[in-house]
């Protein structure tokens, strides 16, 4: 398995150039799957993954609308589970097609349909920090290291990191 990689984010700020970079070295077929509690950074990051993904705008957590699309480098599937009542509520929204589409997916909430997700998506958890601002960001590809299609950006963010 991976080592999960904790980096630790001192605002908003920081937490968005984190999105950003991961943005920027993201490939077609990239799933993140973001977790934590409400407030704690999910969307923060998300406009930074569209913000490197080349997405124009502004991005908004879809959690009325459930999904949205953006337009940038790659599509970004943007997948909001947070009103989901089980994982076959969530997949009955045509979750194969974000999924397997061929553009980035981010989904907010995925702890609620987690068994739907392939093995091969990076899970990131967002907790708060010490203080108001900060959060505690996991982020976790779960296979053996050399399966993984994430070592490359995991690698990249843990020299990265102090530089955010």
């Amino acid at each position: 398995m991976t080592t999960p990689l904790r980096i630790l984010s001192a605002g908003a700020d920081i937490t968005h150039a984190l999105g950003r970079t991961i943005g920027e070295h993201a490939s077609a077929g990239d799933v993140f799957l973001l977790t934590g509690e409400l407030g704690a950074g999910k969307t923060c990051l998300t406009q930074g993954i569209a913000r490197g993904l080349g997405v124009e705008g502004y991005v908004r957590s879809p959690t009325f609308v459930l999904m949205t699309r953006h337009h940038g480098r790659l599509t970004l599937h943007h997948i909001d589970l947070y009103r989901m009542g089980s994982p076959t509520e969530a997949w009955d929204l045509g979750l194969d097609e974000q999924l397997f589409g061929g553009g980035v997916c981010v989904i907010e909430w995925a702890d609620r349909a987690a068994e739907l997700f392939p093995e091969d998506c990076l899970w990131i958890d967002l907790k708060y920090g010490q203080n108001p601002d900060s959060r505690e960001i996991t982020l976790d590809a779960g296979l053996p290291e050399e399966n993984s299609r994430f070592k490359m950006l995991l690698d990249l963010l843990d020299q990265k990191a102090p530089l955010l």
